[in-house]
This record gives C-alpha cells, sequence and structure tokens, in this order.
C-alpha cells in the first residue's frame, strides 16, 4: 500500500488544481483584463478536456504498461499548469487549462487501475479509497490554501503552487512506482461498446446524478447559506470546512468497508440515500446547518468508491476504459451542475430551493441504481474486495452474462 500513497498525492494535486481556479476567477480576469465569465471559460475548456481524454486515451493506450501512461499523463498535468502561470493572456491560458485537464483526465482514470492492481483484490477498496481520498484532500485542504496565497501574492503564485506539487508527484512516481502489468488490448469495437454496455451505463448515470447534486450544489453553497440561514461574507468559510471534512472522513472509511462486506450495490444505495435526504435538509436547517454539510460531503464522496469497484467487478478486460467513463461523468456531471443552478438563478429561482432541486437530481440517480440493480436478491455479492468477473477468454463458449449488479448469470 506505500506504492499507493505515490499516487494519492498526484490525486491531492489534481483536486487542488481542479476546484482552486473556481476560486481565482474574478482575480484572474483583473489580471488579464477580461470579465468573469470569460475567464470563467478556463474551468469548462478543462473540464471538457479531462471527460473527452481519459476514456478516449484509456481506450486507444489500454495495451500499454500503465506506469509510463501514469507517469506521463502527470507530466503533461504539471506542464499545463506551469502554463497557465506563465499566461499572458487569455488565449494561451485556455490552451494551458486543455493541457492540464487532458492530462489530469489520463491520470486519474489511471492511477486509480494502478491503485487496484498494486494493492490487490482483498485490498482493493481500501486503495481506491485512498485515491479517491486524496483528490477530496486537495479540494479540502488545498482549495482554502491556494485561494490564500492568491489573496497575499498573486494567483500565478498559487498556479506554481500546483505545479511544484505535481512535479514532486512525478518524481516520486518516476523513483518508486513499480511496474503494473498492462491490460490486454482492447479491439476498438469493444470500446465503442462500453458506451452501450446495459451492466456499464446505469452506474456510470449514476455517478454522472451524483455529481451534478453534490458538485453543481456545492459551487453556490455559499448563495444557499445566505439565503437560508442568513449566512455571509467570513461566516460562510466553517461550512466550507464542514463539506470538506466529512468528504475525506467518507471517501477514506468507504473502501474498508467495501472490503469488508463486498456488497457494493447495498452501499451505494445507503450512500446515495443519504445524499438525497442530507442535500433536501439543508434550506430547513438554515444556520444550523453543519451535521447536514458532513453527512452530504462523506456521501457525495464515499459513494465514488464502490462504484469505481462495481466497474472494476463488473469488466476486467476493459477496466480502465469503463473506469474513464466514469471520470468523465464526474466532471461532466459537475460542469452541468453547476451550470443548471447557475441558469436557476438567473432565470430566477430563489438559492434557498437550490438543494431542493438538488435532491431531485440525487432521487433520480437512486432511482436509476435500483432498476439497474438487476434481479432481486442479487446485490453484487462476491469475495469481500474482489467483485464478480467476466473471464477473460470463453474459449468459443457463450460467455457469461454479467448483470448491473455485478453478479453472474449464465
Amino acid at each position: 500500500m506505500r506504492k499507493v500513497w505515490l499516487l494519492m498525492v498526484g490525486s491531492f494535486t489534481l483536486g487542488l488544481d481542479a476546484y482552486v481556479m473556481a476560486g481565482l476567477l474574478p482575480v484572474v480576469a483583473g489580471d488579464l483584463g477580461t470579465t468573469v465569465s470569460l475567464a470563467g471559460q478556463m474551468v469548462t475548456v478543462f473540464t471538457l478536456a479531462y471527460a473527452v481524454s481519459a476514456p478516449l486515451v484509456a481506450g486507444l493506450l489500454s495495451g500499454v504498461r500503465p506506469r509510463l501512461l501514469v507517469i506521463a499523463a502527470l507530466a503533461v498535468f504539471t506542464l499545463g499548469n506551469a502554463l497557465t502561470a506563465l499566461a499572458p493572456g487569455l488565449a494561451v491560458l485556455l490552451l494551458a487549462r486543455a493541457v492540464a485537464g487532458a492530462g489530469a483526465g489520463v491520470y486519474s482514470a489511471l492511477s486509480t487501475v494502478a491503485a487496484a492492481t498494486l494493492a490487490g483484490p482483498e485490498r482493493r477498496g481500501r486503495a481506491l479509497a485512498m485515491v479517491m481520498g486524496g483528490m477530496s484532500s486537495g479540494t479540502v485542504l488545498g482549495v482554502p490554501l491556494g485561494v490564500l496565497l492568491a489573496d497575499h501574492t498573486s494567483w500565478r503564485a498559487t498556479m506554481w503552487l500546483v505545479t511544484g506539487l505535481g512535479t514532486v508527484a512525478l518524481l516520486g512516481l518516476a523513483a518508486w512506482l513499480p511496474q503494473v502489468p498492462a491490460e490486454p488490448p482492447v479491439p476498438v469495437r469493444a470500446r465503442l461498446g462500453a458506451l452501450a454496455d446495459r451492466t456499464v451505463l446505469p452506474v456510470v448515470g449514476v455517478s454522472f446524478l451524483g455529481a451534478v447534486a453534490s458538485l453543481g450544489l456545492y459551487t453556490y453553497l455559499a448563495p444557499v447559506l445566505a439565503s437560508s440561514g442568513g449566512v455571509g461574507g467570513g461566516e460562510v468559510a466553517p461550512y466550507l470546512w464542514a463539506w470538506g471534512i466529512g468528504g475525506v472522513l467518507g471517501s477514506l472509511l468507504a473502501g474498508p468497508l467495501v472490503d469488508r462486506t463486498g456488497r457494493v450495490v447495498a452501499l451505494v444505495t445507503g450512500i446515495v440515500s443519504t445524499l438525497v435526504v442530507a442535500i433536501g435538509v439543508l434550506p430547513l436547517l438554515g444556520a444550523a446547518a453543519f451535521p447536514a454539510l458532513v453527512v452530504w460531503g462523506a456521501a457525495g464522496w464515499a459513494f465514488q468508491v464502490p462504484q469505481q469497484h462495481r466497474l472494476l467487478a463488473l469488466h476486467a478486460e476493459r477496466g480502465t476504459v469503463a473506469l474513464a467513463l466514469n471520470n468523465s461523468a464526474l466532471y461532466l456531471g459537475s460542469a452541468v451542475g453547476s451550470g443548471a443552478a447557475g441558469l436557476a438563478l438567473a432565470v430566477g429561482l430563489a438559492p434557498r430551493d437550490l438543494p431542493w432541486a438538488a435532491a431531485a437530481v440525487a432521487a433520480a440517480g437512486l432511482a436509476l441504481h435500483l432498476l439497474g440493480r438487476g434481479p432481486a436478491g442479487t446485490d453484487g455479492r462476491g469475495p469481500a474486495g474482489t467483485g464478480d468477473r467476466e473471464p477473460a477468454g470463453t474459449g468459443g463458449r457463450a460467455p457469461a452474462r454479467t448483470g448491473a449488479d455485478g453478479s453472474r448469470r449464465a
């Protein structure tokens, strides 16, 4: 598991880079002489590059050793952040964010597979939780520090901090990350098949809807708190920390729970149900929303661990492609959720009502999850931490079909 810590450092840097830019938009716009809305396109460019690059590269290079790709992806990500810090104008800035997003998307997908492989089946859940915990920790700890650094120096200093952290992770992985067995090359038809796979799409769809609800709402947490509880200005920070601390706890605790029980479908059901309730009660609690924020953060980050576990168990032969699709769904969900929430506010929806809309989206994700479970009584339960996998080859025999819950059927 020590090797997984190296991958976690890279994920921490990704979490910082992905979310810190939203807090720097006014500063960046002022420095480059542009509007906040135009500067905000750098978040859109990063997100789209992330979403497109992950499944594309993971599929095309599925036969290449993951160690090489992980290091190369982190190098591209670090280069993109260095270019961001040096950008003289908006055009170069957008190009730099696209480069960073492409590297981040590939690294996120491949580092997850590498961590699961290095840890072995019996500790896969813990490894996935560590990588996800790195991402959430980067958001919780890194983003406030990055914004604080920008306030006292400049936004470019924050980007140099991200570049420096990426360099440290890159050097550590180059020196100590062991070789990880490459997945067998996946034919183009099989890669495209993942897009229409009835066992993959429900899982990815639930991840998308969960991100729309959780990450999309988080973008507008400050106006929600101001509208429902009169919380404003510097008073918002403790609430953001509550959400973030919950996210770290949830992402780290979910892994051991997956390994211990193996009941990934039941865990997702419980976690998404908790997410619906935690978000839905926010307007009712107002300034007393700390407990709900902790639970929301924990559920929002935790449910990706069993989701990733399910995808690895469903399709071992193209697990990287499936995980890349899932990671893309997360970032697209975040972008769609933020955009939809902003549009809703623009047309007159009160900020206080946003959590109820987000809870409805999360409930739709729960419904999709329950519909995709398969026959009653199947719960995706295999040996703890392993899941049920399709055989690597069928020898000309009809392959066993895998249900959406990870169970095997002839």
